[in-house]
C-alpha cells in the first residue's frame, strides 16, 4: 500500500506532417483562421496502415526502454483510446502481443479525452490494491479514422499520436509519486462531445466544451491539487488535455499555477484525446522543461464531459 510512481515516459507520432495550409486546399478555411481559434499549426497523421495499437506500441516500447525494462516485467497493460477500429481482440492485448508481454490482464479504457488519466489512476490502484507490480499506461488515438475530412470545423482539430507511461510500486519508505486521483463527469451533458455513427464520426459543440471548460475545470484541478497535497504555486507543470489553446491557456491561469511550465503540444500536435497528455508530457522531460522529482498536474477533460486529474512526480 506504498502506493505508486512513473518510473519512465515515451511518445510516439506518425511521420507525415499535415499543415493549415494543407487543409486550406482541402476546405474552406486558413493558417489564420485555425490558428486564430484552437492555437493550431500542424498535425501528425497517420497512414492506413498504422493502427491505433502500432501506434501504442512504438510509445509503450520506448517508455520499456527507458525505464530498463523488459516486456516480461509488465503484468498490465492498460490502453486508453477510443478510436480502435476492432473490439476483439482489444487494443491492450495487440499491444502486449507486439511487445511480447507474457500473460498481462490487457484492459482498454474508453474515456475519450480523459482516458490517460483515468488509465493512470487505474494502474496507481492496482498497484496499490496489489493486483500489479508494473503497468504499462498507455493513450493512443487515430483520430483521422473517425474524422470527416470536408467539415472544416472539425477537421483542422485532430491528430495522431501515442503516449505512455511505466508504472511501479514506490520503494518501502518513500511517498508516492501518483497522487489521489479527481474524477468525475456530466452525463447530461454527453451530447458535447461525441464519436457516434456507421461508420464513426467525431463531432462536438465548441462553444458548450468552451464554456464548460473555462469555467467549471479550475476548480477541479485544484481539488486535484489539494488531495496531494500540494499548492498550485508549487507546481513545476501543467499538462492539460491538448484540445485548444484558447482552453489551456486561460485554464492554466485560473488554476493558480504562478511560474509552471504550461504543456502547449496542441500547436504543433492537434488534439490527439487519448494521446494528448502523455504525448505532450513526455515531451516536456524529453527537452529538459522539467527535472526529476517535479509536482506536474495531469488533467484531461472533453468526451462525455468526463475529467480526470492528478498530480505525479516526474520520473
Amino acid at each position: 500500500m506504498n502506493g505508486s510512481r512513473i518510473t519512465a515516459v515515451g511518445h510516439y507520432q506518425p511521420a507525415t506532417v499535415l499543415t493549415n495550409e494543407d487543409l486550406a486546399g482541402m476546405v474552406d478555411t486558413s493558417d489564420e483562421w485555425i490558428t486564430s481559434r484552437v492555437g493550431i499549426r500542424t498535425r501528425r497523421i497517420a497512414g492506413p496502415d498504422e493502427p491505433v495499437d502500432e501506434l501504442a506500441g512504438h510509445a509503450a516500447a520506448k517508455a520499456l526502454a527507458s525505464a530498463g525494462l523488459t516486456p516480461a516485467d509488465i503484468d498490465l497493460v492498460l490502453v486508453a483510446t477510443s478510436t480502435a477500429i476492432d473490439r476483439s481482440p482489444n487494443t491492450a492485448a495487440r499491444v502486449a502481443a507486439r511487445l511480447g508481454v507474457p500473460s498481462p490482464a490487457a484492459l482498454d479504457v474508453n474515456v475519450v479525452c480523459a482516458g490517460f488519466t483515468h488509465a493512470l489512476a487505474t494502474a496507481d490502484h492496482a498497484v496499490r490494491a496489489g493486483a500489479a507490480s508494473r503497468a504499462l499506461v498507455i493513450g493512443a488515438d487515430k483520430m483521422s479514422d473517425v474524422t470527416d475530412w470536408t467539415d472544416r470545423t472539425t477537421c483542422v482539430l485532430v491528430g495522431d499520436g501515442a503516449g505512455a507511461a511505466v508504472v511501479e510500486a514506490c520503494p518501502e519508505g518513500t511517498e508516492p509519486g501518483i497522487g489521489p486521483v479527481l474524477w468525475g463527469s456530466v452525463p447530461e451533458m454527453g451530447h458535447a462531445v461525441r464519436i457516434e455513427g456507421t461508420p464513426p464520426r467525431f463531432a462536438q459543440e465548441g462553444q458548450s466544451v468552451y464554456r464548460w471548460a473555462t469555467t467549471q475545470l479550475p476548480p477541479l484541478a485544484r481539488q486535484a491539487c489539494e488531495r496531494a497535497n500540494v499548492a498550485p504555486r508549487d507546481l513545476a507543470a501543467v499538462v492539460l488535455h491538448q484540445a485548444n489553446l484558447r482552453i489551456i491557456e486561460p485554464l492554466a491561469a485560473r488554476i493558480g499555477a504562478v511560474g509552471a511550465v504550461v504543456a502547449r503540444d496542441v500547436t504543433e500536435s492537434g488534439n490527439t484525446s487519448a494521446a494528448s497528455i502523455p504525448l505532450a508530457f513526455s515531451k516536456l522531460i524529453e527537452r529538459g522543461a522539467i527535472s526529476s522529482g517535479d509536482a506536474v498536474l495531469l488533467f484531461g477533460f472533453g468526451g462525455n464531459l468526463s475529467y480526470a486529474g492528478q498530480v505525479v512526480r516526474c520520473p
